[in-house]
């Protein structure tokens, strides 16, 4: 019996106010559905003949039923079997939540992922031990790889159909959890940045001036986002066991000036104070009083003086297809050829 894959698109991703004051560009919904579709024809071809998808009322479900029928009137089988999640539709987050644990009960092999961090985030909260695929589609895309889709649906049905050893095809993940009093209040996948503002108020953070302390589970000189001021600082790979940690001051208490590119086309300076490594399963402490928690570039977490906040890293979290590894070694064991 062929694997089960799901796929979740979020269909607002990279629409919040850092693609406003950058004057970026915004994915429309059909090149969502066009990203779908190129996907489930990789899928279809390494074999995946059944696949369940979040449902959505943006119209990327229209646009991708419109495909089928073309498909079925030229008698072009290029698709697998597609259903959609039964399920209320909010248009929040909490979609993203309840169709990964329908996923998962319904025993996805793999999920597709289109999204920003805060999406891939709130898949991997809920995903368990299923791997996902990450597809880039957000405003800040640390987490996520650029990669062509056709190629990570190709990577995924390769994966999970067992024609690459899971040693090559699958690949551990690092994470942070944010822990307050007694209780792990929520997770991070790429970054946690600790801000002056003492309201969540507009998630997305874009105002660099109240940023305070970070804390990465890697760092990439080539991605944008809170992450890149690390990536700027010491690269630290996805593989390597440790963070790192950067404490963030006003400019002129600051012994480095550092240029960032936090969003799409801004980049800007900030002061740099100190950075170290940051060892996994080592609780850290919060030097600022009282502000926010942003994970994965959103405000989510509010604290005072009276909490007692820690974060810490935790290595082996979750699991990622290796869509590099899967191609090459696609390539030389000639597992496309006939």
């Amino acid at each position: 019996m062929a694997p089960l894959v799901g796929i979740i698109a979020n269909p607002v991703s990279a629409s919040d106010i850092r693609r406003v004051v950058a004057n970026a560009s915004t994915l429309q919904v059909t090149d969502r559905a066009n990203i779908v579709l190129r996907v489930l024809s990789a899928l279809a071809s390494c074999g995946i003949t059944n696949v369940l998808m979040m449902p959505e009322k943006s119209g990327i479900r229209r646009h991708i039923n419109r495909a089928y029928e073309r498909a079925a009137n030229l008698k072009e089988d290029i698709f697998p079997q597609l259903n959609h999640i039964r399920m209320d539709i909010t248009s929040t987050v909490e979609d993203t939540l309840l169709a990964t644990r329908k996923m998962r009960e319904a025993g996805c092999a793999a999920i597709v992922v289109l999204g920003g961090d805060g999406t891939h985030r709130a898949v991997v909260s809920q995903c368990g031990d299923i791997p996902i695929s990450g597809i880039s589609t957000g405003t800040n895309n640390a987490f996520p790889e650029h990669r062509e889709p056709t190629i990570t649906g190709l990577a995924t049905g390769l994966a999970v159909s067992g024609k690459v050893p899971a040693d090559i095809a699958f690949q551990s993940n690092k994470r942070i959890d944010i822990q307050i009093g007694d209780a792990i209040r929520d997770i991070a996948i790429v970054d946690v940045a600790i801000v002056t503002e003492r309201f969540v108020g507009a998630k997305a953070l874009w105002k660099p001036e109240n940023f305070r302390e970070l804390y990465v589970t890697f760092s990439d000189p080539e991605v944008i986002g809170m992450s890149a001021i690390a990536g700027l600082l010491e690269p630290v790979t996805r593989d390597d066991p440790d963070g790192l940690v950067v404490k963030i001051v006003p400019h002129h208490e600051a012994k480095t000036i550092l240029k960032v590119p936090f969003a799409p086309g801004i980049i800007g300076p900030i002061g740099i104070g100190s950075w170290q490594r940051m060892k996994a399963g080592v609780p850290a402490k919060l030097d600022l009083p009282a502000g926010t928690i942003a994970l994965d570039g959103e405000r989510e977490l509010a604290f005072d003086q009276n909490d007692d906040v820690s974060i810490t890293l935790v290595n082996n979290a979750f699991r990622t297809i290796n869509v590099s590894a899967v191609m090459q070694y696609a390539s030389r064991n000639g597992l496309m050829r006939t």
